[in-house]
């Protein structure tokens, strides 16, 4: 899982996903990505379990497949902005 969340493109799909669920093309706009780079990079994360898909109509939305995930990803990037602005962490 953590060499899922290396690449920055994922992680950044991973942070928008925890905000909320979306459709390929809005992940797309969002990360300034490929509608293809962007579907494979979800196609992974699907693979590994740590996105779902839900058809609607023409449009699949994926979201985090639960709340620990979410966590897990919000917390690493307030650790790496804690590290990155040199704010105190928290304790």
């Amino acid at each position: 899982m953590f060499a899922l969340l290396s690449d920055t493109t994922r992680l950044h799909l991973l942070w928008l996903l925890a905000l909320d669920e979306s459709d390929v093309g809005s992940l797309a706009d969002r990360v300034a990505a490929s509608r293809t780079a962007v579907s494979q990079h979800l196609a992974k994360l699907r693979l590994a379990g740590l996105v779902e898909a839900r058809r609607e109509g023409r449009h699949v939305h994926y979201r985090l497949t639960d709340g620990h995930l979410r966590r897990l990803v919000m917390e690493a990037l307030s650790h790496a902005d804690h590290r990155v602005s040199g704010r105190a962490p928290h304790d």
